[in-house]
């Protein structure tokens, strides 16, 4: 099946009757639960990527490849709610991101001889949309750039945390259980992450730079 390529075909159904009809082999059920969370999976999968990935391998290929492995996994997924679905999705594209990058490492591949891939305004829209609120396409592309230079210079935990709540949306029970915390915990880390997000966007919006 080709994702990217994917028309969405009206429903209105719950993940968890999409996932038992994916199980049962259902290719429209499949297609819809694919569709529901490709904007965010998208959004996710570059962010966290990073550069040094990005520079290797486009975001299409990274959830294509997210996606296969959905189709390959679904018969082992035991549904327990809509947040714990996302959970378990994110968690496989985290994984393939890991593993592309152990991969690139181990091959010592130098990204600098790569191609890197510009975010021209169609990406930058379609991965930002729903989070930036330009005037124009070409200040999407701006906005967009400034996001993910920010978004790269945070500290990993916060990273993780901002991607999880902003674009995965996760519940902070979900991101306490997948980080190691307790709730507040990730309340506070995420309230810290923004705050710092925030930070790095005004110093690169006025050409500054911030102490890493």
């Amino acid at each position: 099946m080709g994702y990217d390529a994917c028309v969405a075909t009206p429903y209105d159904r719950s993940t968890a009757d999409l996932v038992r009809g994916a199980q049962q082999g259902e290719a429209s059920a499949l297609e819809e639960l694919v569709l529901r969370h490709m904007p965010a999976l998208r959004a996710y999968v570059r962010l966290r990527a990073g550069p040094e990935l990005r520079a290797q391998e486009s975001t299409s290929d990274l959830v294509q490849s997210t996606c296969r492995e959905l189709c390959q996994s679904l018969d082992n997924l035991e549904f327990r709610d809509e947040d714990a679905f996302r959970g378990w999705l994110f968690t496989l594209a985290w994984k393939k991101i890991l593993a592309r990058r152990r991969y690139y490492r181990a091959a010592r591949r130098d990204p600098r001889a790569e191609q890197s891939l510009e975010l021209t305004p169609e990406l930058a829209e379609e991965l930002y949309a729903a989070t930036l609120s330009p005037s124009n396409r070409a200040s999407v592309r701006e906005e967009a750039a400034i996001l993910e230079r920010a978004f790269d210079r945070l500290p990993d935990d916060y990273r993780e945390v901002l991607a999880l709540a902003r674009f995965a949306q996760l519940s902070h029970r979900e991101i306490a259980e997948r980080m190691g915390r307790s709730e507040q915990a990730s309340r506070n880390l995420l309230n810290r992450a923004i705050a710092r997000l925030s930070s790095e966007v005004r110093s690169l919006q006025a050409g500054g730079s911030i102490e890493t």
